[in-house]
C-alpha cells in the first residue's frame, strides 16, 4: 500500500497564518483536513490505495456521498467514502484528530499567556470561539495528556526490536522567564514482525551524553532488549551513551551524514568525484571489497587531506550494514526515515515557533509521533524478517560480531 499523508497543506497554512484570518480560509482548512482523514481511513480499512492492486486488499471503493457538518466557522462538506461491502467505519477518526487537538491547544495556550502573534490569536478565536479560558484549556489537556503519556510509557517487552534508529531535534520552549533550546530525543524500532514503530520520545535540556543515557535507560526499563543494530549520526554524546548502555551492540553511522561531512571538507574541484567513489565503497557487496575500494580512494585523493581524515576515522562504522543480508541494507544505511518523521514535526513546530511551555511541546509532538507510529503498524511491512532469526543464528551475530564504537 502506498504511503499516505494526513497533513495540513503548506499553501493553506501559509494563507491561514501569514495571510488573512477570514472564516472562509479556516473553513477550507478544516474541510481539506477532514476529507484527507476520511480518505486515509478508507485506504487503511481496505489495505490499498485507489486503483492499487495488492494481495492484501480487503475490498473496493464505491464512490462517496456528501455529508454536511456544521462547525464554528460555517458548514463544511465532507465526502464520505462508500465501500462495496458497506462497512466503512469512522471509528479511526479520533486517532487522527489527536494531533489537531494538540495543535489547537498549543495556540490556545499561547494566547492565554500573551505570547502569541495577532494572527495566531485571530485564528485560535475562530477555531475555538471568541471566549476561552485557562480552565477550558486545562480541561481539554486533561483529556488528551493521559492518552499521549500512556502510549509513550507503554511496555516494550512483548516484542523484540532487532533494529533501532535514534535521532534528536532542537525545539524552542518558553521556560524560566526566557526562551530555551531543548532537545527532543526520539527512538524508532523495527519489531520482529518487520513493522516500524516509535518506541518513545523524551524532552530534555540538551543532547548530552547524560541526556541520551537517561533516555536509553528509560527505554530499557520499559522492556527494550539490546538490539542487534543501532543507527544514528555521529554526535559524540550519543555514541558514548550507546556504548555505555548497549555494550557490544553493532552501530551503523548514518551514511547520509557521513557523506555530507566528507563533501563539506573536500576541495570543491574534487567533491563530485570523491562523493561518487566513497558511495561506491559504502555500497560494496561485502566489507573486504569496501576496504579495497577505500584504499584506492586514499591513493587517488591524497590532496583532500581533511576529507580523507574524516573518511578514515568513520569508514568502518559506516559499513557495519554490510554485515547484514543485502535485502536489509538499503533500509539500515541511514537515519533518513527518522529525519522524515522530524520534518513532519517541523511543519507544526514552525507555526508555533516557540512552545508556551514544556507540556505543550510534549502534547503536540507526542500526538504526532503516536499518529505516525499507529499508521506504520497498520501499514506495509518495513522489512521482511521471516528468515532473519535463522540467518542471525547461523552467523552467530548475537555473540561474535562486534563493531568498534568511537
Amino acid at each position: 500500500m502506498a504511503q499516505y499523508k494526513i497533513t495540513l497543506e503548506s499553501t493553506i497554512l501559509h494563507d491561514l497564518f501569514l495571510g488573512g484570518a477570514e472564516n472562509e480560509g479556516v473553513k477550507k482548512l478544516l474541510e481539506s483536513v477532514l476529507n484527507q482523514v476520511l480518505q486515509a481511513q478508507a485506504t487503511e480499512q481496505l489495505a490499498a490505495d485507489p486503483y492499487e492492486r495488492t494481495d492484501e486488499r480487503r475490498g473496493y471503493r464505491n464512490g462517496s456521498y456528501p455529508h454536511l457538518l456544521k462547525t464554528r466557522v460555517g458548514t463544511i462538506t465532507l465526502q464520505v467514502p462508500r465501500l462495496r461491502n458497506g462497512q466503512f467505519s469512522t471509528e479511526l477518526f479520533a486517532r487522527y484528530q489527536r494531533s489537531e487537538q494538540a495543535f489547537v491547544l498549543a495556540m490556545m495556550e499561547m494566547v492565554i499567556q500573551g505570547v502569541s502573534t495577532r494572527k495566531v490569536t485571530a485564528v485560535t478565536e475562530e477555531l475555538c470561539g471568541v471566549e476561552f479560558s485557562k480552565s477550558t484549556v486545562s480541561e481539554l489537556c486533561k483529556k488528551l495528556d493521559p492518552i499521549v503519556a500512556a502510549w509513550n510509557s507503554r511496555p516494550l517487552r512483548a516484542k523484540r526490536y532487532p533494529f533501532v534508529f535514534v535521532d534528536a531535534i532542537v525545539l524552542k520552549i518558553r521556560e524560566e522567564d526566557g526562551v530555551r533550546p531543548r532537545g527532543m530525543l526520539v527512538a524508532v524500532g523495527v519489531n520482529d514482525d518487520g513493522q516500524r514503530e516509535v518506541l518513545g520520545f523524551r524532552l530534555d535540556d540538551s543532547e548530552s551524553e547524560a541526556s541520551w543515557s537517561a533516555f536509553f535507560q528509560w527505554l530499557k526499563q520499559r522492556g527494550l532488549a539490546c538490539p542487534d543494530l543501532i543507527v544514528s549520526d555521529c554526535h559524540g554524546g550519543l555514541v558514548r551513551a550507546i556504548r555505555t548502555n548497549f555494550q557490544g551492540v553493532l552501530w551503523q553511522r548514518c551514511q547520509t551524514h557521513f557523506m555530507r561531512n566528507i563533501w563539506d571538507a573536500a576541495p570543491k574541484s574534487m567533491q563530485k568525484e570523491l562523493h561518487s567513489r566513497v558511495k561506491a565503497a559504502l555500497h560494496a557487496p561485502d566489507t573486504a571489497t569496501a576496504r579495497q575500494l577505500v584504499q584506492s580512494i586514499y591513493a587517488d585523493f591524497s590532496k583532500a587531506t581533511k576529507a580523507l581524515k574524516i573518511l578514515e576515522q568513520g569508514f568502518e562504522d559506516a559499513i557495519t550494514v554490510l554485515l547484514f543480508p543485502e535485502e536489509y541494507r538499503q533500509r539500515l544505511r541511514t537515519t533518513n526515515g527518522v529525519e522524515r518523521l522530524n520534518e513532519e514535526i517541523r511543519r507544526r513546530e514552525r507555526v508555533i515557533r516557540i512552545f508556551p511551555n514544556r507540556a505543550s511541546a510534549e502534547r503536540l509532538l507526542g500526538a504526532l509521533l503516536m499518529e505516525h507510529s499507529e499508521k506504520w503498524l497498520n501499514g506495509k511491512r518495513y522489512l521482511n524478517l521471516s528468515e532473519y532469526d535463522a540467518w542471525r543464528t547461523a552467523t552467530k551475530l548475537s555473540s561474535s560480531t562486534v563493531v568498534r564504537i568511537m
